[in-house]
């Protein structure tokens, strides 16, 4: 948030409590104004939802509170976008050729999220609040939900789905972060961190009560909403004792680490194929 004056940003942090608290006092231009000055913050990149501090994620509740007011002060508008149209609350994105960002025809990026240079979006979807880093791939029919965080350097394959967090505010957001590889069809939802450089096999869901089950060791070191950093990752199953009888309930199990080699791409496609993973 370094780009935006700080007492400008606390006075609008303050607005937008007061009008989450008080919906009334949407009434009032001042606290409008903070709510639409919120979403173009991080339509730009100068505000984010969430940010690493310290080494920890820090999620900056009161701009989740603004993206749900969007929706309260904005109408409904009819926007032409060549032969296509939309009716929607929120216009589409703008300016990409001079944020340096790709978006092939039916990609999808909508005003509020921030999508970084060098970034490539095909057929896909990044929803309002959310941030998409550097040099990150969103491939055809993935999805980028609300407030969801993505990194530098990430391929986000077809199909992918990382689900939107709006409410509460303050929830951790979906966070995926630099250099991962998110195979086809995954799903991320509930607040996952998925830590840098970790690989993805195709298949993997990941909800808040997933267990993410380390079989590498002698012993199973179960996780939940966090993938390690640099772990390989595949779909699996795990029996669970139901009246009915015993079945079988997904899971997914880190099989292994990612080397720290320096070239990134190399250590990928050794991970790849030594365990073997589907992309």
């Amino acid at each position: 948030m370094a780009n935006d004056p700080v007492m400008a940003v606390e006075e609008m942090k303050q607005r937008i409590e007061a009008a989450w608290a008080d919906r009334g006092k949407l009434s009032d231009p001042a606290h409008r104004e903070a709510v639409l000055a919120a979403v173009a913050g991080l339509d730009r990149g100068v505000l984010r939802v969430a940010e690493k501090v310290a080494g920890e994620w820090k999620v900056n509740g009161w701009l989740m509170q603004a993206v749900n007011l969007y929706f309260a002060v904005t109408g409904m508008e009819t926007h032409d976008y060549g032969p296509f149209q939309i009716r929607d609350k929120i216009p589409l994105k703008k300016d990409l050729e001079a944020a340096g960002v790709r978006v092939v025809p039916g990609g999808v990026v909508r005003y509020g999220a921030h999508v970084a240079p060098g970034a490539v979006v095909m057929p896909g979807f990044v929803n309002i609040g959310a941030r998409v880093g550097k040099g990150t791939m969103v491939d055809t029919w993935a999805t980028v939900g609300s407030c969801a965080q993505v990194g530098e350097n990430v391929h986000l394959a077809g199909g992918v789905g990382i689900g939107g967090v709006l409410e509460p505010p303050g929830a951790r957001p979906n966070i995926i972060e630099d250099d991962c590889f998110i195979g086809s069809r995954c799903i991320l939802v509930e607040g996952v961190l998925v830590e840098e450089g970790a690989v993805l096999g195709a298949n993997v869901v990941i909800t808040g009560s997933t267990p993410i089950i380390d079989v590498t060791g002698s012993t199973e070191v179960v996780w939940k909403k966090r993938v390690p950093a640099r772990s390989v990752v595949i779909p699996g199953t795990r029996p669970k004792q139901y009246p009915a009888g015993t079945f079988q309930i997904p899971c997914a199990l880190i099989v292994g680490r990612r080397s720290a080699a320096t070239d990134r791409k190399v250590s990928l496609n050794d991970a790849l194929r030594e365990f073997e993973v589907s992309v």
